[in-house]
């Protein structure tokens, strides 16, 4: 039976405030700080934890090897030896998340009848530039099944985001979707880091046929929505968006509405909830979710709840009889101030769960102990001047082991 995973990613011991994501204000906002490895990865462990009593399954990516010895090698260098600004490129934990881990295209949308995934190359940041190869190690260990078609990277110089720039809208999640490809043409002063060729070799590669390509509109890039799943979330038939996502609304809206004659479009109005607003609160970086019951809730970060417009909107859109009819705020403020909130930590995989690897599969005893190993190896706390102590990276390694070793996933090592 098909349902929706969420693929969640473990915060790194290496989550650190160096700065590195240009266009994303929040990262750029808190640059230089000292951040809070155990607690930003206890945080995103309680979140999992919530979705699974909500009766959601829930999925797990691992952090990934740092400093990253071998992207520096290719650089001629060492971590003792690599400039600071390097250095922090190469210990970077971006790789939790787990949105911009690859592009999904369920078994329903492709010829082949299997779940497609491309690995998304990262190519825009030097920092994410090099988790693909570890990401793609990852997808292929958790979907070894032949129910699974795992693709690599696209080729630079076309950059690719993944699921961060990708919307699925469909009647139910087992059921023929709608693919639609978030791409950026220019944003202000900020890079746009979803090229349209990239979205269009990933339509090919999974066969998708009913897909749309759409652009993002250069105010929200330029006011800070690096990636469209900022301004914009879609589950089953509801679009959730900001009045300002799109640089053509009401042509991909007609679009849609032919593709999908059942689609609903939320609006939120830029009169009501700026986009500024929008983006310090991320309150379109949500979870979007079916309940087992049926209804819909938002699951949100609490910078949403302390936004006082975002709020009272909120409140009177679960006030009416729209699908979404509950809103459930996180704490994942670690995760937030490096610029990543609820949305940015998943992946989003419609499969059988039944021919997933069930080392990337989570109960509350595996969270129990994963909360274990965080509290006894993750450092408290990095601050700028230690992303160059040895001490510091040995800690990193050990951490990561430790987590293998809890889910006997020794292939990673």
């Amino acid at each position: 039976m098909l349902k929706e995973i969420n693929f969640d990613g473990l915060i790194g011991p290496s989550h650190n405030y160096a700065g590195l994501s240009f266009g994303n204000l929040a990262s750029a906002k808190n640059a230089g700080g000292t951040s809070a490895p155990r607690a930003a990865a206890l945080q995103g462990l309680e979140k999992m934890r919530a979705n699974l009593r909500l009766g959601l399954p829930q999925g797990l990516f691992l952090p990934q090897d740092r400093p990253d010895t071998a992207w520096l090698a290719q650089l001629g260098t060492t971590p003792e030896a690599a400039d600071p600004r390097i250095l922090a490129n190469a210990l970077s934990a971006s790789s939790m998340w787990a949105a911009n881990a690859a592009t999904v295209s369920p078994a329903p949308d492709t010829p082949d009848g299997t779940c497609h995934l491309t690995v998304a190359n990262l190519v825009t940041m030097p920092h994410r530039s090099h988790e693909w190869s570890g990401t793609l190690a990852q997808l292929r260990l958790a979907f070894a099944s032949p129910h699974f078609t795992i693709h690599a990277p696209v080729p630079p110089p076309f950059g690719d985001e993944g699921a961060a720039n990708h919307m699925r809208l469909c009647a139910h999640h087992g059921a023929p979707g709608v693919e639609v490809f978030v791409y950026g043409v220019a944003g202000g002063p900020f890079p746009a880091r979803q090229h349209i060729e990239a979205s269009r070799a990933v339509a090919r590669l999974h066969g998708v046929t009913r897909a749309l390509f759409v652009a993002q509109s250069e105010a929200a890039i330029a006011a800070g929505a690096f990636h469209n799943d900022v301004v914009a979330v879609a589950n089953e038939r509801v679009l959730f968006a900001h009045e300002q996502a799109f640089a053509d609304k009401d042509v991909f809206y007609a679009d849609l509405r032919r593709l999908l004659p059942e689609v609903e479009i939320i609006e939120v109005p830029a009169d009501r909830v700026s986009l500024g607003d929008a983006i310090q609160s991320y309150l379109f970086n949500a979870q979007l979710v079916t309940l087992p019951d049926g209804g819909m809730a938002l699951i949100l970060p609490t910078e949403a709840q302390d936004t006082p417009r975002v709020w009272t909107w909120l409140q009177e859109l679960v006030a009416g009889n729209g699908p979404i009819r509950r809103l459930i705020p996180v704490d994942v403020r670690q995760s937030m101030a490096n610029g990543g909130g609820p949305a940015c930590l998943r992946l989003r995989v419609v499969c059988d769960p039944a021919y997933v690897d069930p080392r990337f599969l989570l109960d509350e005893a595996k969270i129990d102990r994963l909360c274990q190993t965080v509290t006894c190896f993750w450092p408290a706390e990095i601050a700028p001047d230690a992303l160059a102590s040895p001490a510091l990276w040995r800690d990193i390694r050990t951490a990561r082991s430790e987590t293998l070793t809890v889910l006997d996933l020794a292939e990673l090592a």
